[in-house]
């Protein structure tokens, strides 16, 4: 199991290490949202007395990169679907689970690098760091990183062979899930049917979350709300992703 993990996340990992300029590339939107609108949030009502804009904003990039590479993740798995090239992996003797695992680890490095190097990019801006709270938040977010890269690799196996349903959930999913989440404006100030849909919206949770522990705010309740969002994402794409990879591509 884990020679073969090792061996799909070498397969994955090096194509990543020849081209790391599309590392930058692939955080474009977001770092875009950082330096050109986290500036137009100083002062806003919605944030609390004498809270940074920076501390409130940087956690909200963080998730938006969570969404907007692994749960694409899929994209690489539904290319050699079509192609053809997965069929000659199915008929190797890999494990199937790790053939996912080794999938997920590829996307959790990528997501961790991402994250480090926006958090780096954010401080000269005056966000604060708060050590143990960083390193708890990056877990929460690599985890919830993990989940959606396995729920894109199931969305992924399922698309086949036209892959049109990849691209019409993705984007139905994504673009909601951000903008009911809170991470880039105030939902506090918005009409009640809003609130309420965002509170539905497990992201919000999980954006509450990364705010209180990069404040440093580890008994904050949102750290257990989000924390458990997190977990059910991570469990439920861990368990499809393995069970499709299973019953065969």
């Amino acid at each position: 199991m884990f020679r073969d993990t090792a061996t799909v996340f070498s397969r994955e990992f090096v194509p990543v290490l020849r081209e790391p300029l599309n590392l930058v590339f692939s955080m474009g939107q977001p770092l875009l949202f950082l330096f050109l609108f986290g500036s137009l949030l100083s002062g806003s009502p919605g944030l609390a007395a004498g809270e940074s804009a920076w501390q409130w904003f940087v956690p909200g990039i963080l998730v938006m990169l969570c969404l907007t590479g692994p749960l694409a993740a899929g994209y690489s798995l539904l290319v050699e679907l079509m192609g053809g090239s997965m069929e000659r992996l199915l008929v190797t003797p890999l494990n199937r689970t790790a053939m996912l695992v080794g999938r997920t680890l590829k996307e959790f490095v990528i997501l961790l690098v991402q994250a480090v190097l926006t958090i780096a990019l954010a401080v000269p801006l005056g966000f604060r760091l708060y050590p143990l709270g960083v390193l708890a938040g990056l877990a929460l977010l690599v985890v919830l990183g993990v989940g959606l890269g396995a729920l894109s690799f199931v969305l992924a196996i399922k698309s086949q062979p036209s892959g049109q349903l990849f691209w019409v959930v993705t984007q139905m999913l994504l673009f909601p899930m951000m903008l009911l989440s809170g991470m880039l404006l105030p939902m506090d100030y918005g009409p009640a049917w809003l609130r309420i849909a965002g509170d539905v919206n497990p992201v919000t949770h999980v954006v509450e979350a990364e705010r209180a522990l990069f404040a440093g705010r580890f008994a904050d309740i949102s750290v257990l709300y989000g924390s458990v969002a997190v977990v059910v994402i991570a469990v439920l794409g861990l368990w499809l992703g393995t069970r499709a990879m299973r019953r065969g591509v």
